[in-house]
């Protein structure tokens, strides 16, 4: 994910305005880390370079039919 893509993400939730935590990056990309909501108190992680921006309830549904698998 690059940095510049805050400029234009919101919380899928309430949209309201998400705080990057990088952990791992490669120049101008976030590799891993998350996106937190203040205003839902709710992290998106970021894995791989890629945000997962589903809400909570959906995030957690597909990951128990997965783990179903």
């Amino acid at each position: 994910m690059r940095r510049d893509l805050m400029d234009i993400l919101a919380c899928p939730v309430c949209k309201g305005t998400l705080t990057l935590t990088a952990t791992r990056e490669d120049g101008a990309e976030i590799l891993d880390g998350a996106l937190r909501c203040d205003a839902c108190a709710v992290d998106y992680p970021i894995s791989e370079g890629i945000p997962n921006l589903l809400p909570p309830e959906m995030r957690r549904a597909m990951e128990a039919e997965t783990a179903s698998h």
